[in-house]
């Protein structure tokens, strides 16, 4: 890298590093290792004991609850903003599809009396 002048940055320190501080590197190496083991250790005593499975149960039951609430009050805030839920358009889906036979139904019935009425009327009976 350069500076503003031109002159290269990394070339401008006196000396060189050292791995003077290597010494220091490992201390702190080892220091995270037995903080890491320390913990470990606990973290298995606590997730042995019987409490700890029950707690956890009671945590699984109380977010299940707590689930459960919030879907109710989501299904109560479309219920009263009156949207559309899947049994309603299920049900106008339903319908739709009779209102469509029932026409169908129609256009036939009126595609036979213009067929009658070009024909011409039909014979009296005698």
């Amino acid at each position: 890298m350069m500076d503003l002048s031109g002159k290269c940055v990394i070339a401008s320190y006196p000396q060189p590093m050292t791995p003077a501080a290597e010494p220091h590197e490992d201390s702190i190496r080892q220091l995270f290792k037995e903080s890491q083991d320390a913990f470990a250790a606990a973290t298995e005593q606590t997730v042995q004991r019987e409490a700890f499975g029950e707690l956890l149960a009671r945590a699984t039951e109380n977010v299940m609850g707590v689930t459960k609430i919030a879907f109710d009050i989501a299904d109560l805030i479309v219920r009263n903003l009156r949207l559309a839920g899947r049994a309603d358009i299920d049900r106008l889906g339903r319908q739709l599809a009779r209102t469509e036979d029932k026409l169908e139904l129609l256009l036939q019935e009126i595609e036979a009396l213009r067929a009658e009425t070009r024909d011409g009327p039909p014979a009296a009976a005698p």
